[in-house]
């Protein structure tokens, strides 16, 4: 295994079915603190939806007086009409508004909580670790947070309320239709047929065959849309990564590489969108037509009956009115075909996202783990320790190590023995492999990776131990940073800012060591943090932890080129190539099964 975490093994993905994307977004909004809030808004939102249903009941029933009273030039009748109509008509803007104002609030809390539930199952210690070595569902996690949960909860909630609106419409109007349509009789060469509910079958089968028609052409749009998104997030993902390493690219003359990969990415993007494009026109064909068509089919089908002198054209219009409606609700899937598919598309992504978040934990869950245990005597421990990975076993010399509190060990390797991988080991961060790591019980060892972590804040929060129990004074502070040659900042402990990109990579290092001295842990284990470091600053930084980390036991695992009196003991780490590698596991929902061959991959940043 090398080094560094380029060279990790992937593990592939497959999509999960409709019905484990359900169940898994179910699950996440059943945890959800605001459930009980989303669970009142949709209680309101059916009662005003109910509401607007029975106000378009009466103003259907209002057509036929209406239109009556055109067809007998009554003046007076039209008046009162008018008034009636005012009234239906303001209290169906009042629901119109109310309606608008539970759906806005509907997306602001499904949002809410999808994405504060997809946030705590991220950070669950390591998870997003092991989730970027899960192949691509850990590509790009930020996508799926931000802009992915966003999308999904808008597209949920609009197709949401339009599918229920509809279907309480449908349940309103489709017994008035069945009602008006059994006066039609149809008289033909002298004889006389009535089928009962006539119009509510024509509107059926109108409907039906739209639909049919809508999903057959519009059903490439679903993974058009998902090919897109993940598109859309590689293109981002390159622009930052462009944007990051400007000052590489410049001194080494890269911009032009760069720019092809940025233009080869947004080729994909819109080679995917022309692809939608496309279907978003051959659906048009077919959603337009209908439209059109829309306009005079309740005419042309309830008009045989009005010449024929059995409605009147009160009646007439009040049969297009409810034939209207009921088609619009049957016609709900055709209005909405690219909407579904584009929500299909998102609900996959969210969906699968979060089911690897769960399924994260159990990969490789058909290879032995390394046993974690602690030492009740204070000791750190290595029995048989031998750390899986995809290109052989990374173990240490000697079988059986046992470190003091208080010792200062050096653990050196070959270039691609494994170093960081061993590092990640003893963290936790990798328990693939076989043998016991015995920790010093009730200690918390402090490790120190190459490059830093720092949390957004004042340089004083970054400082301060991170559980807050311990708060340092700025005279120690200044006093630390002094030690490891970053007095300057002393004047910027109240200053927020993201230090990462302030500070030049060794100082973000001598920042780390200024934190670690403060905190004071027993036990630090330091990944290469060393190696970096010229003389000077080298003795500089051993002189402060003699001085602050008197009593800790550091292992630093690196290049051995250090002070041989500050490490006086040495370990050596070992590559067996010839091991049987560790085999990826398969992320897919609801299982986890081994592929049949290992598959390695480049990290994606």
């Amino acid at each position: 295994m090398a080094d560094h975490p380029d060279d990790m093994a992937r593990a592939s993905v497959e999509a999960s079915s409709l019905r484990d994307q359900l169940a898994t977004i179910r699950l996440a909004l059943a945890a959800s603190p605001v459930r009980k809030y989303l669970l009142w808004l949709s209680i309101g939102i059916v009662a005003v939806i109910v509401a607007t249903s029975i106000g378009q009941v009466l103003l259907n029933r209002w057509n036929q007086p209406f239109y009556d009273a055109l067809a007998r030039r009554d003046m007076q009748g039209f008046l009162d009409q008018l008034l009636v109509f005012a009234a239906i008509a303001g209290t169906l803007l009042v629901l119109n508004v109310g309606q608008t104002r539970l759906n806005q609030m509907i997306r602001l809390k499904l949002r809410e909580a999808l994405t504060l539930d997809l946030i705590g199952e991220w950070m669950r210690p390591a998870r997003a670790f092991r989730l970027t070595h899960a192949g691509a569902i850990g590509v790009n996690p930020d996508q799926r947070i931000q802009q992915d949960v966003g999308h999904l909860s808008d597209l949920s909630t609009d197709l949401g309320v339009g599918l229920l609106q509809s279907f309480i419409l449908l349940a309103s109007f489709i017994g008035v239709l069945w009602t008006l349509s059994s006066g039609f009789v149809f008289h033909i060469g002298g004889q006389s047929l009535a089928i009962p509910g006539y119009m509510v079958w024509a509107a059926i089968l109108y409907a039906g065959i739209a639909s049919w028609l809508s999903w057959l052409v519009g059903r490439p749009l679903i993974r058009f849309n998902s090919d897109r998104y993940s598109r859309e997030a590689e293109l981002r993902s390159s622009v930052v990564r462009v944007n990051e390493n400007v000052d590489a690219i410049a001194l080494a003359h890269g911009e032009a590489d760069a720019k092809r990969q940025l233009e080869l990415d947004l080729g994909t993007v819109l080679g995917t969108m022309r692809r939608i494009y496309t279907a978003q026109i051959n659906l048009s064909w077919v959603t337009d037509t209908y439209g059109w068509i829309t306009v005079v089919a309740p005419i042309l089908v309830a008009s045989p009956v009005y010449f024929a002198g059995d409605i009147s054209f009160g009646g007439l219009m009040m049969a297009v009115g409810a034939f209207n409606q009921v088609n619009a609700s049957l016609r709900w899937f055709i209005n909405n075909i690219g909407a579904i598919a584009d929500w299909r598309a998102t609900l996959m992504r969210v969906a699968d996202f979060r089911i690897a978040l769960g399924e994260t934990d159990a990969l490789h869950d058909t290879e032995k783990r390394i046993v974690f245990g602690e030492n009740p005597d204070g000791r750190l421990t290595f029995e048989k320790l031998e750390v899986a990975s995809p290109d052989g076993c990374t173990r240490l010399a000697e079988p059986h190590v046992e470190i003091s509190a208080g010792e200062r060990v050096m653990i050196t390797g070959d270039p691609r023995a494994g170093k960081t991988l061993f590092f990640r080991a003893i963290a936790g961060l990798w328990p693939w492999g076989s043998g016991r790591i015995g920790m010093p019980a009730k200690e918390v060892p402090a490790f120190v990776p190459r490059t830093p972590y720092f949390p957004l804040g004042t340089l004083r929060e970054v400082l301060n131990h991170m559980d807050g129990a311990t708060k340092v004074d700025d005279v120690e502070i200044s006093a630390v940073l002094a030690e490891v040659g970053l007095e300057r900042l002393s004047s910027s402990l109240d200053r927020s800012a993201r230090w990462e990109h302030e500070l030049s990579d060794d100082e973000q290092r001598l920042l780390a060591f200024a934190r670690l001295a403060l905190r004071r842990p027993k036990w630090v284990i330091i990944d290469e943090a060393l190696d970096t470091f010229d003389g000077a600053t080298l003795k500089r930084v051993l002189s402060m932890l003699e001085t602050r980390l008197a009593g800790a036991a550091i292992l630093n695992i690196g290049r051995g080129q250090h002070n041989n009196q500050f490490f006086p003991r040495s370990l050596t780490i070992v590559k067996d190539a010839g091991r049987p590698a560790l085999k990826p596991a398969r992320v897919r929902a609801g299982a986890i099964e081994p592929p049949p061959a290992v598959a390695v991959s480049r990290k994606k940043k």
